[in-house]
């Protein structure tokens, strides 16, 4: 019998969407990134950023998408597309539409409970409540879990969006494991710094709160290699972080890529223990260095003008031990500034180290603006770092450093 006409209208359109899901082109999924000893991978450019801080925007053209490419992994750059032309400037749809939609998607659709205990929650691991969601999941979900000690790794893949994992306090729920980049992964070889993650998270709208993420591996003896071992990697856009505590010792945050926001956290480390590319904005946040001689707070890795990537710390506290830089530049462009920051006297005077380049005190942007305490001092400060004045400070301050009136709900 044949299908009625309008029967047959639904079937041809099922068909022409599942095929649009399936080849449509689109950018690279962020799990594209690489794993080196050193470990860091680079960030695509975004269609909204800071404007007076991005000259060449949209100058970089994507590169094309691989032919011999997996299916699956050509369903996840469809849907991280998807996603991001959702939140776009240039999408057809007008703001307000795309306000209510992530607005939708913010609400809490459902809660799942971890506990330790079989029975007291729906899972008994944080990796187990996050494989038990849709592969494509575009409401937010809230992964509750409960006080005590998390011995395992987690990773949330690229389409698992809208993911909010919250402890019962920094204090008391704890996930933590003890990889570093020398530690053997698949086939034997070393999983390198960006493999080494106790929790790693590739999808965008991620939220934490009131939760500690640890990389047990000790403080490396200087000079040590392969012993990188992150606490988070976050390799997506749109995600916030309130609350939460960060520990490790070399290259405790994988700032990897995206735009994100730090509030009220606490990050430990030794050495370039906040890394990577992103651009992000770090308020009330306390940062501590764990460093036995030397250590270096940030590696910002900027490579290029066009870029729209940085590290910005707002009425941040800088403690700890032994002598530290300010940050490293990691890239040729290095970014960071810090701004109402105490800092205390673990502070090298010159405050920033050129990675052994001297070529790099010409492309590098790193400056101070109307810090505190004895480790603040600029009068020590290399000649090419910056004491901003207000105009110039005014970009890096606020929420609009990573368009976050316009993604951030919390």
């Amino acid at each position: 019998m044949a299908l009625p006409s309008r029967a047959r209208l639904l079937l041809l359109l099922c068909f022409v969407a599942a095929a649009a899901l399936l080849v449509a082109p689109g950018e690279v999924s962020a799990t594209a990134a690489a794993a080196d000893a050193g470990g860091h991978g680079k960030r695509r450019g975004h269609s909204t950023h800071t404007r007076r801080l991005r000259p060449g925007k949209g100058a970089a053209a994507a590169k094309p998408y691989p032919a011999n490419a997996a299916r699956v992994e050509a369903i996840e750059r469809q849907f991280a597309r998807w996603v991001r032309s959702m939140g776009g400037h240039g999408h057809n749809s007008s703001s307000t539409a795309y306000s209510r939609a992530l607005s939708r998607a913010s609400l809490p659709a459902r809660t799942l409970v971890v506990d330790k205990n079989p029975g007291a929650g729906n899972f008994t691991s944080i990796q187990a409540a996050v494989d038990s969601l849709p592969l494509i999941n575009l409401a937010r979900v809230v992964i509750r879990v409960n006080a005590g000690t998390y011995t395992e790794k987690v990773s949330i893949s690229p389409m698992r969006a809208f993911v909010t994992v919250e402890g019962a306090g920094a204090d008391k729920t704890v996930v933590q494991w003890g990889d570093t980049a020398d530690t053997a992964g698949a086939w034997g070889r070393p999983m390198g710094t960006f493999g080494s993650a106790t929790f790693a998270v590739n999808s965008m709208f991620f939220v934490a709160k009131n939760i500690t993420f640890k990389n047990t591996a000790p403080v490396p003896r200087p000079g040590a290699l392969g012993k990188q071992g992150v606490a988070l990697r976050i390799s997506a856009d749109s995600a916030a972080f309130v609350g939460c505590n960060f520990l490790g010792a070399q290259d405790t945050l994988y700032d990897h890529l995206g735009r994100h926001y730090y509030r009220d956290c606490y990050i430990e480390g030794s050495v370039d223990f906040i890394f990577g590319n992103a651009l992000s904005l770090y308020e009330g946040c306390h940062v501590h260095a764990i460093a036995r001689n030397y250590g270096a707070l940030t590696a910002q890795s900027r490579q290029s003008l066009l870029e729209d990537t940085g590290f910005s710390f707002v009425s941040c506290r800088v403690t700890g031990s032994g002598a530290l830089y300010l940050g490293r530049a990691w890239g040729t462009f290095s970014r960071v500034v810090f701004a109402y920051t105490y800092m205390d006297n673990i502070i090298i005077p010159r405050g920033w180290y050129n990675w052994g380049d001297p070529t790099r005190e010409m492309t590098v942007f790193y400056g101070q603006y109307k810090c505190t305490g004895p480790g603040a001092n600029y009068a020590g400060r290399v000649q090419w770092s910056r004491e901003l004045t207000d105009d110039e400070a005014k970009p890096f301050i606020s929420l609009d450093f990573i368009d976050g009136f316009e993604w951030l709900r919390l």
